[in-house]
């Protein structure tokens, strides 16, 4: 009797600011396709987001760095019985980056990736998201807690007024300043010229933290012509692009991708 093939895996990786929870409606669907579907917490980021921001600025949040993060994705990973198919959404993308550069995974979807180092693109929009964010000149022991004005402008424009509101108050943590500006450090650092599994970068046409001219910048950095790079923008999606009303569209534009690679048929790891 011929043996059941194993489900192929898929890791979500949350981003910054957030909760894992960002991932509650792409899980299901990916699931309903046949896929094994996890997306860990950050460490000390499995809690909702209201219970978080109670512990804002002392939250041990604070204390992760950029490789706390990898380690702890690098590490499920590792216990995983096949590679998995990795799909991160801004910082998330960073880290399907670096994962692809480990040559831990069978393929990645960056969803507005925050960059690797040495990636720019002139854009005020950008500029104007991003400085914030870094908290510079305040301590990096305390946490940075985004305000309402402050998600409106640079995650949530263009959606209307209450989703704005309900996805704040669900999904909004507060983050540590040490991760954000090691996305700036030697520690991001990518070899865009080895050789890596296919890599999709999704682009929002509205996305003013991440926009579309950054992640198109950063695809372009890639220089392996063996390998699979793709590059696509998703006209009228913010950085909140997850849970806007276009998610099930942009998920099937990914699970399209995957299957046309085959991607799903993974080797065990060994």
């Amino acid at each position: 009797m011929k043996s059941k093939r194993p489900a192929p895996i898929i890791v979500f990786i949350t981003g910054a600011f957030v909760t894992h929870n960002c991932w509650d409606q792409w899980k299901p669907f990916f699931e309903s396709q046949g896929y094994a579907c996890y997306a860990p917490a950050w460490p000390h980021k499995d809690a909702p987001a209201a219970v978080l921001r109670s512990q804002h600025p002392h939250s041990p949040i604070a204390q992760n760095g950029l490789q706390d993060v990898l380690k702890l994705y690098s590490d499920f990973i590792a216990q995983l019985p096949a590679k998995p198919i990795v799909i991160g959404h801004s910082y998330g993308g960073l880290i399907v980056q670096l994962l692809l550069q480990q040559d831990s995974v069978a393929a990645g979807v960056a969803i507005e990736s925050a960059p690797p180092l040495g990636v720019v693109a002139l854009s005020w929009s950008l500029v104007r998201s991003v400085l914030p964010m870094l908290g510079l000149f305040s301590s990096t022991k305390t946490t940075f807690l985004p305000s309402f004005s402050q998600w409106q402008n640079a995650i949530a424009n263009g959606l209307p007024l209450t989703d704005q509101e309900a996805f704040y108050e669900r999904l909004l943590a507060p983050e540590s300043k040490k991760v954000i500006r090691e996305a700036l450090s030697l520690r991001a650092r990518v070899d865009f010229r080895r050789p890596h599994a296919p890599l999709l970068f999704l682009a929002g046409g509205t996305d003013r933290i991440m926009p579309a001219v950054l992640n198109h910048a950063n695809f372009q950095r890639y220089r392996h012509a063996q390998s699979v790079t793709d590059y696509h923008e998703l006209p009228g999606r913010c950085h909140a692009m997850l849970g806007q009303s276009t998610w099930r569209e942009d998920a099937a534009f990914v699970l399209r991708w995957l299957s046309e690679l085959k991607v799903a048929a993974v080797a065990p790891q060994t």
